[in-house]
């Protein structure tokens, strides 16, 4: 075999190769038009909308020490890598968890004078107010947390506690008024801390309000909660809770998990519903490294079609080593396996793209969970599943589309009735790399069977029925 030959073998098998991996994919659509207005909760409660009407896509990342931890350079790389991603979110703190009061940031500011929080360093806020502006300028939200919870609740970590609904209300104006005119701002109040006495609650509503009093309500407001809870819980049926927010944890499977978040999405009244901390990669499973491991892509994947599908107006991603921007030289925290710069990179944040890329190539604000379309196997924990292997099925009210998202590679069987049209375009669509395969078009009537493109525990896989006459693209595509 001569030397052209094996070159020109070598450039296919690495075409295959990158494009089996979807690492070489990034953002191919519209970045965000802040011109469109703010964000605010659709008419139907189910979504968020920009102010003309244009449906938000939250693609979230766990960057709480973004503005700690990061300098002006590093800050620059990290943004951009996310935006080349299709992230449309950063989730980061003001006062941060890692010793972010004592422990000045990379500028060498603290955030407060004598931790007071009524007294603000203008030379720390001036570094907050630089990121803020570059993620606007790359078309990128901060989902602005005010500050952790250990400051409120120290339960664990470093604190000091330091807030009283006092001066929470007082430190949330403060907040609000500086960027009332920044409309890349959705405020996150709370930060993983229990509300284990009635004043906690005090400090969350009254800096909440602060917040709103500040920015004149221009801003949207959510709730992030310790592990394996929501803001619904303590919040849901107060005003300034704008949506609800779940932290379903570091925990990889459906059953008693992810379900929860159907649990709010069915709550009255109505709100929408986002899973803000899902399991991050490679973060050891159930904070129990030596029992079950780190997790992998397949890992973080799966929880992102679970919540979508279960009626969820987003997902956010997270990386062990990105959230703590840990890197040689500094304290780890839970064994991260990478530093952050090169975990920016790994799979699972990638693949996160594909989930958006799905949504966006059809209607989103009819789009409701409805997992009748599963026909349930003689053995139900096999087909809808159960734990790591759970189907999960969305699709529009109006009948012109559905999806059911199958974890592992298994034939099941859906109904066909849940598309008006009398002829149905099914599809394969990959969570791995969004590549898509049409399987062909068949009567809307009855029930059929439909097996995988490939087999295997990692191997997942949705599953699109069109309305043949409704004229969609190939599922990703816009």
């Amino acid at each position: 075999m001569n030397q052209k030959i094996k070159y020109s073998l070598l450039l296919i098998f690495l075409t295959i190769f990158i494009n089996s991996t979807g690492q070489v994919s990034k953002w191919a659509g519209e970045p965000i038009d802040f011109s469109r207005g703010e964000i605010v909760v659709s008419e139907n409660k189910r979504f968020l909308v920009f102010e003309d009407g244009t449906p938000f896509f939250w693609l979230g990342d766990t960057a709480w020490e973004l503005f700690h931890r990061l300098n002006k350079e590093e800050t620059e790389k990290y943004l951009e890598n996310r935006r080349e991603k299709g992230f449309t979110v950063i989730q980061a703190v003001v006062l941060a968890e890692l010793d972010g009061l004592n422990t000045p940031n990379a500028e060498g500011e603290k955030p407060l004078i004598d931790n007071d929080p009524t007294k603000i360093n203008e030379a720390y806020f001036r570094h907050v107010d630089w990121v803020i502006k570059k993620a606007e300028e790359k078309g990128l939200f901060i989902g602005l947390l005010p500050t952790w919870g250990d400051k409120w609740n120290k339960k664990w970590g470093i604190g000091p506690v330091i807030f009283t609904p006092e001066n929470a209300a007082v430190f949330g104006e403060i907040l609000g008024k500086r960027y009332k005119d920044s409309p890349n701002i959705i405020w996150i109040v709370g930060g993983d801390r229990p509300l284990e006495e009635e004043v906690h609650g005090q400090i969350v509503r009254a800096m909440a309000l602060g917040l709103r009093k500040g920015d004149n309500g221009k801003h949207l407001i959510t709730f992030h909660p310790t592990g394996g809870q929501g803001s619904s819980q303590h919040f849901h049926n107060e005003d300034w809770l704008d949506f609800n927010m779940r932290q379903n944890g570091h925990n990889p499977r459906f059953t008693g998990v992810y379900e929860n978040t159907l649990k709010d999405y069915n709550r009255t009244p109505v709100k929408p519903v986002i899973d803000g901390e899902p399991i991050y990669e490679d973060h050891p499973i159930e904070f129990n490294a030596e029992k079950f491991g780190h997790s992998i892509s397949a890992d973080v994947r799966r929880p992102l079609y679970w919540n979508l599908f279960s009626g969820a107006f987003g997902h956010t991603y997270g990386h062990h080593s990105v959230w703590q921007m840990w890197q040689p030289g500094r304290n780890p925290v839970n064994f991260p396996l990478l530093p952050w710069y090169e975990a920016l990179d790994q799979q699972g944040a990638w693949q996160m793209q594909f989930g958006r890329r799905l949504m966006e190539s059809r209607p989103i604000l009819n789009r409701i969970p409805d997992n009748s379309v599963i026909v349930p196997d003689d053995v139900p924990t096999s087909v809808p599943g159960a734990g790591l292997y759970r189907y999960a099925a969305t699709r529009a009210d109006d009948g012109s589309y559905a999806m059911v998202y199958a974890p592992v590679g298994r034939p099941f069987t859906v109904r066909m009735d849940v598309i008006r049209g009398k002829k149905v375009t099914a599809w394969w669509y990959s969570p791995r790399n969004g590549q898509v395969q049409k399987i062909g078009k068949f009567s809307n009537e009855g029930t059929r069977t439909f097996t995988p493109p490939g087999v295997g525990e990692n191997f997942d896989w949705v599953l699109v029925l069109d309305d043949a006459g409704a004229g969609f693209k190939a599922p990703g595509k816009f």
